[in-house]
């Protein structure tokens, strides 16, 4: 049986000249990566293109990996950015809000929802989707912790700030999902929480 090599065995291969062994390091964090991508846009396809487009950047920047801490806090860092620099420019590619279709759109999506559809969710579907509703910073520090397992200074080096700002948002992120779940769910939250 082979043995599983580790992230920063990979990252010594693909540089000591095995450049197709990046694959294994896309396969193995592709799925996060896309999910936190989909956190901050929340459209499937720009998700995609984010995704793709930090592997990439991973890709090429490689060498400059500093192995001080994980690969995957490394790699959650550059889709943090690159989900932050798509979405400032896709805000300036955007329609007017004053867009006919744009109400016409807004109002598909609310009123698509009826009382009848609560009933065939499950509660892993409510929950991401009141991760959906909150703000991408908030979004990305709830994502991060619990489906990436990342700690609180991992979490800080990620986003760029201090392990204790980030328990303060973490603490207020969470209060916000509640709030979220609340809408949502009325009193079945009380289950999940």
């Amino acid at each position: 049986m082979e043995q599983k090599l580790t992230d920063l065995e990979l990252i010594q291969n693909i540089l000591a000249g095995e450049p197709a062994q990046y694959a294994l390091l896309v396969k193995r964090h592709q799925r996060f990566v896309f999910t936190l991508a989909l956190r901050f846009s929340k459209n499937r396809e720009d998700a995609e293109e984010i995704a793709q487009d930090c592997f990439v950047k991973a890709y090429k920047a490689l060498a400059t990996f500093k192995q001080t801490s994980k690969f995957s806090t490394w790699l959650y860092t550059i889709t943090y950015t690159t989900a932050m620099t798509f979405l400032r420019k896709k805000r300036l590619d955007t329609d007017s809000i004053h867009n006919e279709e744009t109400f016409v759109q807004l109002e598909n999506q609310t009123s698509s929802f009826n009382a009848n559809d609560y009933e065939k969710l499950d509660s892993h579907t409510f929950l991401n989707q009141a991760i959906g509703q909150l703000m991408p910073d908030d979004a990305a520090i709830i994502t991060l912790f619990y489906k990436g397992e990342q700690s609180l200074e991992e979490i800080g080096e990620t986003l760029h700030m201090e392990p204790n700002t980030i328990k303060v948002k973490l603490h207020r992120a969470r209060q916000r999902l509640k709030e979220k779940l609340q809408y949502l769910l009325k009193d079945e939250v009380k289950e999940l929480l």
